[in-house]
């Protein structure tokens, strides 16, 4: 008999996420937007035990990454992220080790050691190269179950730097025509490069995606990256593992709170307030 949602809040207190990228594309700062934090996170063995993170920095320089290893905020220890650092260099040790930690945590048993979700993010302050081999056998070959694969296209504010110089180059704009027609450029560019189109087309395709922009800015957060996460997640469960983990969305809570047949009777009520409108003969077709 499948866990109800009562018991997987009771049993099941953490979130467990894999983090995929190449280096420098915005990992720790997105962990730390989802956390609502600054600190760098405790790295832990499997089996709790805290590691010196200058120990972990060595072993990437010198190729070495566990992929099993959890990275945990104090800010909010709910969360737990496993980053799969070393096979996007093009390693095949690392990525067979990855591929196989990935069919085991998707598929396991053991509901605590699961991975409930995949950020993959790919930044697109290089987006003429935003697909390398590592995305295309990632895509091709990892079958992760049912578990979702979300693409976090970080650094999406790039692209404007991009259009806006692209812009500049045209005679006679002004600094409104630039701030106008900016943001249409941009969608261009990124329609243009087909990432999201190529990443379909593959074996395992991706689920969702999201963009984030500006992410070094302190008022910027990842609601809706949660939010896709939740959407894709399709399981009421492991929905309300995640809203209940996560720190920074009261909105996102309050919806996923309210089921679809209360947002319903609370329409109805509302729209018998206004008969005029006949908005409750439209409440009762639904």
């Amino acid at each position: 008999m499948p866990l109800s949602a009562q018991d997987v809040r009771k049993k099941f207190t953490r979130f467990r996420i894999l983090v995929v990228g190449r280096a420098n594309a915005g990992k720790t700062t997105l962990l730390q937007k989802v956390c609502n934090t600054t600190e760098k996170p405790l790295i832990l063995d499997g089996k709790g035990n805290k590691i010196d993170a200058d120990v972990v920095r060595s072993s990437v320089d010198r190729g070495y990454h566990d992929i099993n290893n959890e990275l945990v905020f104090q800010s909010n220890p709910g969360f737990v992220f496993h980053d799969s650092c070393g096979f996007e260099a093009g390693g095949e040790d690392e990525f067979k080790k990855m591929k196989e930690s990935v069919s085991e945590r998707a598929s396991t048993r053991k509901l605590n050691e699961r991975i409930h979700a995949i950020w993959y993010c790919i930044p697109v302050d290089e987006y003429h190269r935003a697909i390398t081999t590592a995305e295309e056998r990632f895509f091709s070959e990892c079958d992760t179950d049912d578990v979702p694969v979300i693409v976090v296209f970080t650094k999406f504010d790039a692209l404007s730097a991009v259009a806006l110089g692209e812009l500049r180059k045209i005679p006679g704009l002004t600094r409104k025509d630039l701030f106008e027609r900016t943001p249409k450029l941009v969608e261009e560019i990124f329609a243009k490069a087909n990432i999201w189109g190529r990443l379909c087309g593959t074996r395992h395709p991706p689920k969702n995606y999201v963009r984030l922009a500006n992410m070094n800015i302190d008022d910027t957060d990842c609601g809706l990256l949660l939010e896709c996460t939740t959407g894709a997640l399709g399981d009421e469960a492991l929905q309300m593992l995640l809203m209940s983990t996560q720190q920074t969305n009261l909105e996102l809570c309050i919806t996923y709170a309210v089921s679809e047949d209360e947002c319903i009777l609370m329409q109805k009520g509302i729209a018998k307030w206004f008969p005029h409108t006949g908005g409750l003969a439209k409440m009762k077709d639904h």
